[in-house]
């Protein structure tokens, strides 16, 4: 025990020192829910809280990966250090990430300011791996100025990158009935930034008319101070719009600051994490009980007459309290 106890202070220095090996090591830990966990979350504790977090989400095909690795190259110009949490699918074999060559960012694989990681979502809907919390912490600690948490695409479940992010920005490609979808999906309130990717193609005007006559309808009846997200034209092919994109960021985020809204988002991100770890622990508690007598005796008294399921549920969550 002291020697892995040794091990984990040791990959957490080494993680502070910004050594990719090392953070790697430590997110795998994460993902893989190990006994040291709690050990490496008391450890990283004190080093969080500073990086800025980006959600960057859509839907497959608007050309996500590769804006932003245009966001990393324009980031790493501007002398910040990026990390990139890329939430792919899990591969129906393996569990791992479907997606984890992340081809088109290979060309930040030899730098030193870059860490890139695909997290596989192991079937979690919302479009987050349940671990990504804790693995932004860990790319907080190592010194990462800004995370990008690119997610598997937006969807009616995948709206969880809002909980994560400071910034969330939702990418559109024009030709792709995004307007209509994002509308559905309820992206309009997940959206901080709006970017219509692929802008030198046909209808890219219209989206953008789409798009700004739904911001129009969603701020109706908006009481006090509120983010009208703006609509940002990009070509990630070419990087072009990128400066825009990243102008509109820090536009949000001195926003964020000015009215609270940073602390509180990271209040809420930070009660969301609580409650969810709090709930496994109850879960994995409630599992023993279940495994007992207790779950089985009450469902043959419900089958013959003797009670009705709510006085079951009560009986058990007695017997769960006991335990």
């Amino acid at each position: 025990m002291s020697s892995r106890r040794h091990d984990v202070g040791v990959l957490v220095e080494h993680a502070r020192q910004g050594q990719a090996r090392a953070v790697a090591r430590l997110i795998s830990l994460v993902e893989d829910g190990a006994p040291e966990l709690r050990e490496v979350a008391a450890a990283l504790a004190r080093d969080t809280g500073r990086a800025r977090v980006v959600g960057i989400t859509g839907a497959p095909g608007v050309g996500k990966s590769t804006s932003v690795s245009v966001l990393i190259t324009a980031l790493r110009a501007a002398g910040e250090k990026v990390g990139v949490l890329a939430v792919d699918p899990s591969s129906p074999f393996s569990g791992g990430a479907l997606l984890g060559d992340r081809v088109r960012m290979q060309d930040h694989a030899l730098d030193d300011g870059v860490f890139i990681r695909s997290m596989a979502t192991r079937g979690h809907l919302g479009g987050i791996a349940w671990a990504t919390p804790q693995a932004l912490r860990v790319l907080d600690a190592a010194g990462c100025d800004v995370v990008l948490v690119e997610t598997v695409g937006v969807g009616q479940s995948e709206v969880q990158v809002v909980a994560l992010a400071d910034t969330t920005v939702v990418l559109l490609a024009p030709g792709m009935g995004d307007g209509i979808q994002a509308a559905k999906a309820g992206i309009l309130e997940v959206a901080d930034i709006f970017v219509v990717n692929k802008a030198d193609r046909e209808g890219a005007d219209q989206t953008i008319r789409d798009l700004k006559h739904m911001i129009s309808l969603g701020r109706q009846g908006t009481v006090g101070p509120s983010w009208r997200p703006p609509i940002v034209r990009t070509v990630a092919t070419t990087a072009e719009g990128v400066e825009d994109l990243l102008a509109a960021m820090e536009e949000h985020r001195a926003w964020m600051l000015s009215h609270g809204e940073l602390d509180a988002r990271r209040q809420r991100r930070a009660e969301a994490e609580i409650e969810a770890i709090a709930l496994a622990q109850l879960r994995s508690r409630l599992g023993d009980v279940l495994r007992g007598s207790a779950l089985p005796g009450l469902a043959k008294r419900v089958v013959v007459g003797e009670l009705d399921v709510y006085h079951a549920a009560d009986e058990l969550i007695a017997a769960f309290g006991g335990s």
